[in-house]
């Protein structure tokens, strides 16, 4: 859930109603889409009011739409943009400027209800008054004018792209596996995708069920919200207070990613020499908190067993309390790593 999440990202700086719609976003959009087809999900968010408003489509206007020459209503493409750049076929999808805005010319008139007593306050609608009118090319098939209709062809088009299926396998295997995921693990996330018509259980179990998904070499740095949830977990502690402060002070507070490209997918971007200090200091904390409840060295074999060296071992025996045990468990390359 927690990558389809960032793959379509919507954050709160793109507004405050960005931020209050993120958790409707995720239950309404993301979460009954995550396990069924790539191009359910890629409409259901392209189309959520979240969105919407992030990318600024909200209020978009053809120019040469009835509501086009309405003051202070203009056309603009960055939803567009996104969709092909970040969520479709991907920056090196071929894709031109004709295409973004003949892409984003194709969505006019997709808008979030807005009027006080309507039954659907806050959803989806189309605006047929503000749709730019006439046929739109891209990546060179053209598309008749058909209303809302023509700019959710497109997509369903764009979900099956062969450029997707490799963007979306390569982020798959860079946010599961590693920062530079073997050839051979892409390529099979990549016909998966083709060959079920971009089924994402499918997509999981290929991904599950690889070797490589097991044997790389746990290497790869835990992002901030992977550390703070693995050290929920190992606290038996899925506080919501203790998660939305640990987020917010580790730099990846909910819905607060600093751009449509969401929060770094890639271990190497969370091993800043700030990001450490803020992550220990964290660690100290929930140390002095939980742990004179808590046997440390019993944790360390619960959450690491074999995976545990011998160093880190060691250091947790010979800390000189629990609370020093404890953060040292949470700071141990076994916990920051995966």
């Amino acid at each position: 859930m927690s990558f389809w999440g960032d793959h379509f990202t919507v954050s709160s700086k793109g507004g405050k109603y960005v931020g209050w719609l993120g958790g409707a976003y995720e239950r309404e959009a993301i979460r009954p889409h995550a396990l069924g087809r790539f191009s359910d999900l890629l409409l259901a968010a392209s189309r959520h009011p979240a969105m919407l408003i992030y990318l600024d489509l909200d209020d978009s206007r053809g120019p040469n739409s009835p509501a086009g020459g309405k003051k202070g209503k203009g056309f603009n493409e960055n939803h567009a943009r996104e969709l092909l750049e970040l969520h479709t076929v991907g920056v090196d999808g071929g894709y031109t400027q004709k295409d973004v805005t003949s892409l984003a010319y194709a969505l006019t008139g997709w808008r979030t209800v807005r009027r006080p007593k309507a039954e659907n306050l806050g959803g989806y609608e189309f605006d047929s008054d503000a749709h730019e009118p006439g046929a739109q090319t891209v990546l060179g098939k053209s598309y008749p004018d058909t209303g809302a209709e023509q700019g959710a062809a497109i997509l369903a088009d764009l979900a099956r792209k062969p450029a997707t299926a490799r963007h979306v396998a390569r982020r798959v295997a860079v946010a599961f596996v590693s920062d530079d995921p073997p050839p051979g693990l892409v390529a099979r996330l990549e016909k998966s995708f083709r060959d079920t018509d971009g089924d994402l259980r499918e997509l999981a179990l290929a991904l599950i069920s690889s070797d490589e998904a097991w044997s790389a070499p746990r290497t790869k740095m835990r992002s901030a919200k992977e550390f703070v949830f693995a050290s929920a977990r190992a606290l038996e502690r899925p506080d919501t207070k203790l998660l939305i402060k640990g987020l917010q002070a580790l730099g990846q507070p909910m819905w607060g990613a600093p751009s449509p490209k969401g929060f770094s997918i890639y271990g190497r971007d969370w091993i800043a020499p700030d990001a450490q200090t803020n992550r220990l200091d964290l660690a100290v904390d929930l140390a002095e908190e939980h742990g004179p409840r808590m046997d440390p060295n019993a944790l360390a074999d619960d959450l690491l067993g074999d995976v545990m060296s011998d160093e880190t071992r060691t250091a947790v025996k010979r800390a000189g309390s629990r609370e020093q045990a404890l953060a040292l468990l949470l700071m141990s390359p076994e916990m920051q790593r995966r």
